[in-house]
């Protein structure tokens, strides 16, 4: 498969010559750890900054890992007969993944970055040349059909997936296949969508380089290529959701007015997502004058869903631009053709009322309850990735919750979570705190407030003690009615199961 101004990509019919490649990159230890060993913790970050110098100076040498990572990730010509005692370079040049350069060199026709999975697998993501993280041509400056490798918003939408076994899993606008690579891995079929034909066939290299199972590959936008009775366990998608004027770059573009195309893939993503079933996506929508940002997601919510919308972050429209001007390398273009589409930007920002623009993480879960729950929340603060378990445990909650009314709450009897510590806060030598603070060091790594009753009562929590049990004897010890005390605490005690505080004991 060719593309206008890119080079050929490999064939993807060769699953054979592909294990080979892989069997023979595993052996000269060709992986992240491999990486991360051979390079140095300085030289390896600054090759994700896309700084190419400290990894070429530790790469002087002609072991068989330093000659890849100068092959595969620094894109510079290497001896052929070098080349041929790590490789199967006849078979490599035949499937087009190595090519002939200058007398008796060949180079790499695409990036191979090694990539450590959750279960300590041993992967490699395919992109095009310079377009991995770290890889050797940086940013900026990219024809609109390339496909990139591996950036910080496809390890957090990785991070934050629900890994648990499924039938059916659909990654929507695929890219590089990182997310059907580890859809792979608990989903009995994984179908992988993406408008864009070259990225279909990347997804399949990096499949197949990682000895993966091959996924049902479509190609068309978003949902388009579904059939109408096609339902899913698990949809992901790291969509092109950058707002910008026009879609100038396909690979991060939207196309559509402002967040429209963030917008429809949620609300389309009902009708396509088995009860039960998860759909997770990484988005940015706007934040319009007038307009509480909140109800605008909510509004975006498909019947039948729960839903969670956690924003993660929020630029003013001057950083948004400026951020994915220089994504696409226009600051080193004439400054006058970088002024005109600056204002571009804005013009089209303005004419909408926009005034800020945020991102985060929306994840559904189909539900047939009578009531959904939609939550929408900021947290720019710190979390812990993985987070699919949190995600999953946070749905699993409201399910709790929806079936337990107050009097079944104090019936029930509760755990405090696994490092949840308590924090007091007041003037120095005072009596009484002025609050009290719990906090979590895992998940989320939430903290909330709460009163002397709740800290006493989630201090108690060990499982044994029903609530109501454990109110009564704090009313006995503080001198408060316990019917007074068991009327006003199950509120309290519903925000710290739904922000994962305690745990119910089942």
């Amino acid at each position: 498969m060719t593309d206008s101004g890119l080079a050929p990509l490999p064939a993807s019919d060769r699953p054979d010559i592909a294990a080979r490649l892989r069997d023979a990159l595993l052996a000269a230890s060709f992986t992240a750890d491999g990486l991360l060993d051979l390079l140095g913790a300085p030289a390896y970050a600054a090759l994700a900054r896309s700084e190419t110098v400290p990894a070429l100076r530790a790469t002087r040498g002609d072991t068989p890992l330093e000659t890849l990572v100068r092959l595969f990730l620094l894109q510079q010509p290497v001896p052929h007969a070098r080349v041929a005692a790590i490789l199967p370079a006849a078979e490599a040049l035949e499937a087009g993944w190595l090519t002939r350069v200058g007398g008796d060199e060949v180079a790499a026709t695409v990036d191979v970055r090694p990539y450590g999975g959750p279960g300590g697998e041993d992967w490699f993501i395919v992109s095009d040349l310079g377009c991995a993280v770290g890889g050797a041509g940086g940013i900026g400056q990219r024809d609109e059909g390339v496909v990139l490798g591996v950036g910080g918003a496809s390890t957090t939408l990785a991070g934050i997936t629900v890994r648990t076994p499924v039938a059916s899993a659909l990654d929507l606008g695929t890219g590089s296949g990182i997310q059907a690579l580890h859809a792979a891995q608990h989903a009995t079929r994984v179908t992988a969508t993406d408008l864009n034909p070259r990225a279909l066939h990347t997804t399949a290299l990096t499949l197949a380089l990682s000895g993966a199972p091959a996924a049902d590959l479509r190609e068309g936008s978003l949902f388009a290529p579904v059939r109408d009775d096609e339902k899913f366990d698990l949809i992901v998608s790291n969509p092109p959701f950058v707002i910008s004027p026009g879609a100038r770059l396909t690979y991060r573009d939207g196309g559509m007015g402002g967040d429209d195309l963030c917008r429809s893939l949620v609300q389309q993503a009902g009708e396509r997502l088995t009860e039960g079933g998860f759909a997770q996506f990484l988005a940015n929508w706007q934040h319009v004058a007038g307009e509480d940002w909140q109800d605008r997601l909510r509004s975006w919510v498909p019947r039948g869903c729960d839903a969670w919308i956690v924003q993660r972050e929020v630029q003013d429209i001057t950083q948004y631009a400026e951020l994915w001007l220089r994504d696409a390398g226009d600051h080193r273009a004439d400054p006058v053709e970088y002024q005109a589409r600056y204002d571009a930007w804005l013009d089209e920002f303005e004419a909408r009322k926009v005034r800020a623009v945020g991102f985060g993480w929306i994840t559904l879960r189909g539900t047939g309850a009578a009531e959904p729950s939609v939550t929408v929340e900021e947290w720019p603060h710190p979390v812990e990735q993985p987070l699919g378990e949190a995600i999953r445990a946070h749905f699993e909650r409201l399910d709790y919750l929806r079936a337990h009314d107050d009097a079944a709450l104090l019936d029930s009897r509760f755990r405090l979570a696994a490092e949840v510590v308590q924090e007091q806060v007041g003037l120095p030598g005072a009596e009484d705190p002025e609050h009290v603070v719990l906090r979590q060091h895992r998940g989320m790594r939430r903290a909330t407030k709460v009163d002397t009753v709740g800290a006493g009562f989630a201090g108690v929590c060990d499982g044994t003690l029903s609530a109501g049990r454990i109110l009564d004897a704090i009313a006995q010890l503080v001198g408060e009615d316990p019917v007074v005390l068991r009327d006003r605490t199950p509120a309290q005690i519903r925000l710290l199961v739904e922000q994962g505080f305690l745990e119910p004991v089942r």
